[in-house]
């Protein structure tokens, strides 16, 4: 169980290094250029691991609903809107912004297909992050 959360967390570190990296570039260009780079760097990236491991394509993918394919479209508006943000609001308002976002729809979607969920404690995580991101607004 420990692996897991490892990656978890180091996942969370990547995703702020890469909006403060993406968000530098969008200062030097614009939220587009940046996340235009973001993509085309991953998809060589991508594309490189692909062809040393294997598997990219799946053998079923015209079976596929079409939308299982919206996801690369949701992340560019997702790094791009990230790039836009982070410059404007901050690190920490706009990941706090963004983990509030997740747990108000990861509720909803685990309620609607019918997963266990513990509405209590789900709506407590969502006030504690938004009480967090209120405590970053006061003034010192």
């Amino acid at each position: 169980m420990i692996l897991p959360l490892i990656a978890a967390f180091s996942a969370g570190v990547l995703v702020i290094l890469s909006r403060q990296v993406n968000g530098r570039m969008s200062m030097s260009s614009t939220p587009m250029i940046s996340s235009f780079w973001n993509h085309v760097v991953g998809f060589a990236v991508l594309t490189l691991i692909g062809l040393v491991i294997g598997g990219l394509i799946p053998a079923h993918i015209g079976e596929m609903p079409w939308w299982v394919f919206t996801g690369g479209a949701i992340g560019v508006v997702f790094v791009a809107s990230g790039s836009w943000l982070i410059t404007r609001i901050g690190a920490v308002n706009s990941t706090l912004l963004v983990i509030a976002g997740q747990m108000v729809f990861g509720v909803i979607f685990d309620l609607v297909r019918g997963a266990p969920v513990t509405i209590w404690a789900s709506a407590l995580g969502i006030v504690m992050i938004l009480a967090g991101m209120a405590l970053t607004q006061r003034r010192r």
